[in-house]
Formats: C-alpha cells, structure tokens, sequence
C-alpha cells in the first residue's frame, strides 16, 4: 500500500517507529554513525574494529594503542597483544562519549575454547575501561557461545559484576545455556542463519515472517519471556530491514548503519510482532541442559554448528589481520630506522 507525500511527512520513519517499541543498537566502530543514527548502545566485535582503525579519521586511536604496547613492554607478542586490547578499550571509550548506554567489547575468539583464558582476558578489558574512567556498568563484554563462553558468562556475572553479551549464537540450546547462566544479554544472529538455509537449500528468498533467522529469534524471545529470564534478547546481524521489521518489539535490535539509514527513510507503518503477552501464551516447554545435554541438542542442529565455528573462525582471523597490522606500526618502522 502507498502512502500519500503529505501522509509521509506526517508519519515517523520506520526507525523512529521502532524505537517506541524496541531498543536500537548501532552495530558500528564508526563514531559519525553513531552520532547521526543516535542509538542508546552500540556493539563492536574485531572485523568492526578492523575497519575502523584502517580509516584515516581513527589513526590517533592506533597511534596511542601503539604507544600504550610499547611503554608495558615485554616480548614482542605481548606488546602486540597489549596494543591490541587497548585499541579495544578506546574505541569503546570514544563510543561511549557518543551514547547514553553501554558499548560491547569482545574477547578473543581464539579464546572460545578456553573458560579460564576468556574471563581473565575479559577482566583484562574491564582493567582497562577503568584505567580511562570507564566504569564496567557500561561494559558488555562479548563472549563466543561456546559451552566453555556460556560458563566463563557464567562466572564473570556471579562472581565479578561484569557484564556479558553472548555472540554467534546460532541454536536454541545455545540461547538455553545462556539463559540458565545468568548472562545479561545474548546476540542471537539472524542473517548469517538466512544465509546458511539460502545456500544448503532449495528455496532462496522467504518473506520476513517465513525467515528462518526470524524463526529463531522469535523462539528465543517466546521461551525467555515465558520462563521469566531476565536475559535480554539482541537480534543481530540483518541482511535487510523486512528482517528487522519482523522483530519489531524484541527487546533490543543491534544495525548496521547502511540499514538505520534505509530504515530512516522508510514511511510504513510498524507494529510489535513480538511481546510478552503472545510468549506467555505460546506452547514452548521449559527444559534444562546440563554439559553432555547442551553438547549434544547443539550438535543435532547442522546450521548452528557449521555457522559457530565459521563465525569464530572468522573473527579470529580478523584479530590476526589486526594485530598483524599493529605489528607493523610497532615494529616495522623501527626497524626501517
């Protein structure tokens, strides 16, 4: 249905529409972004922080993560690793200027396997926040939704106050664990799982309500809200605005900025698809996964399983690319010297 040039004026923008019923995030490293779309939070991960630090406006944040690797010294990975969660932190530091809630930094994903290694390297960037006066209330740390990522959530919320922001979370055991952790917020994907059905299967477009990324995020509310988790559930990763309409009244949505731009100009009309009401009606039934449980209801979902580990792959080779290019800001030019 078209809606008239003097209506359009009149009526909100799909965006703004949105924000009456569902937290926006700005899934960006890029502070202009951020500034133009207003969001109450934002989220980064390491291909995000890539981008940004090759740009020219942010070479005086790797100018001083540099010179941060540099002055604690130590062997020349260290530094490099150092350098690496500083820049993590500044980014974070410089968003949070921008906006009124919190910024997501993540931890490693080479650390996805290791319980131990995430939650201390997530106090780590806790360490640092605070260094530049950054309190950890406005922290989420993010964390691979591995098992071991799920109990390291665990520990860091129960036993340090610290923030967690669950990712790559493909399967409804996953988003179980989670809620069962007590984490404060998971990143259920949506596009990644449209692309995995797009290419294993025969049918190559669905409408938004049909969308299997749609589908699984839908259920992941339902179950939260019916059982009473506190979590709080984060689409993430669109493909298209008809996606994140159909999520309209998820408790938080997290955009890129090319779709909060699409989404500004779009007039339609936007009504809740999710709420508490319809899930507490819905006919989910409530299970627990203990360790073997959540290994094997995991396993036995094909897409989840493929998209974890080449999410995690992805991001892991992003952070080599980044710190490969710290590298040789640190080292190459003294040695050209």
């Amino acid at each position: 249905m078209s809606v008239s040039p003097v209506k359009r004026q009149k009526m909100e923008s799909a965006l703004d529409q949105l924000k009456h019923h569902t937290t926006v995030v700005a899934d960006t490293g890029d502070f202009n972004a951020i500034d133009e779309y207003k969001p109450l939070d934002a989220t980064t991960n390491p291909s995000l922080i890539l981008t940004a630090a090759q740009m020219p406006a942010y070479q005086n944040l790797v100018d001083d993560a540099v010179a941060y690797g540099k002055k604690l010294g130590g062997s020349e990975e260290e530094q490099i690793k150092n350098a690496s969660d500083k820049l993590f932190v500044l980014f974070g530091a410089e968003i949070l200027k921008r906006i009124p809630g919190r910024v997501s930094t993540e931890v490693d994903a080479r650390l996805s396997f290791d319980k131990e290694g995430m939650i201390q390297r997530a106090r780590r960037l806790i360490d640092l926040y605070k260094e530049v006066g950054v309190g950890k209330d406005r922290i989420l740390i993010k964390l691979s939704s591995t098992w071991e990522g799920i109990q390291a959530g665990r520990v860091l919320e129960a036993e340090y106050g610290i923030h967690c922001n669950m990712t790559l979370l493909f399967s409804f055991a996953q988003a179980v664990a989670c809620a069962e952790a007590g984490v404060t917020l998971i990143s259920p994907f949506v596009g990644r799982i449209l692309d995995w059905y797009v290419a294993n299967g025969d049918k190559k477009t669905y409408e938004p309500s049909e969308d299997p990324g749609v589908k699984s995020v839908t259920k992941i509310y339902n179950y939260y809200k019916k059982f009473g988790y506190k979590t709080i559930v984060m689409g993430a990763s669109f493909r298209n605005t008809g996606q994140i309409k159909a999520l309209t009244g998820c408790d938080y949505l997290t955009i890129s900025p090319k779709l909060l731009a699409e989404l500004s100009k779009e007039h339609v009309k936007l009504t809740p698809t999710l709420s508490v009401k319809e899930a507490q009606a819905c006919n989910l039934e409530k299970i627990h996964l203990d360790e073997k449980a959540f290994r094997w209801h995991h396993n036995e979902d094909q897409m989840a399983v493929e998209k974890l580990s080449d999410g995690i792959r992805r991001f892991a080779a992003d952070a080599v690319k980044l710190e490969r290019m710290l590298k040789e800001r640190m080292f190459s030019t003294e040695n050209g010297k």
